[in-house]
């Protein structure tokens, strides 16, 4: 579902600001390695698509957030929606070599969604 809302792009500055330590650190030290893919149990049931892969998701949600400084458009927060809630259950089972904190990565984007009112749907 579309709104017609303006994005608060200070709202999400103040997010990202908040864990901007994290953020900045977690992008910088992924090596895209890939070996987080295999413990994700949506990765491994949908044939292994790359759009499943945990460094994958918080690369592209989070990581276009921080590259935009936050500056970014409902339709782009939309696709992102479905990055954090379709595609990934925040079960926590992803395993990082490098530490990053990949569900917390992926909790800090679905906050700033539902700072924007873009929150998941569901259908019976």
């Amino acid at each position: 579902m579309q709104h017609s809302e303006e994005i608060n792009i200070e709202k999400i500055q103040t997010i990202m600001h908040k864990h901007k330590d994290q953020l900045k650190i977690a992008l910088k030290v992924c090596a895209h390695c890939t070996l987080c893919a295999e413990s994700c149990f949506l990765f491994m049931s949908h044939n292994q698509d790359p759009e499943y892969m945990p460094s994958h998701k918080f690369i592209n949600s989070i990581g276009v957030l921080y590259r935009k400084k936050g500056n970014v458009s409902r339709s782009q927060l939309e696709k992102m929606k479905d990055i954090l809630w379709n595609k990934c259950a925040l079960c926590t089972r992803c395993y990082c070599p490098m530490g990053i904190d990949i569900p917390y990565m992926i909790s800090v984007g679905r906050s700033i969604c539902r700072s924007q009112n873009i929150l998941p749907t569901f259908e019976n």
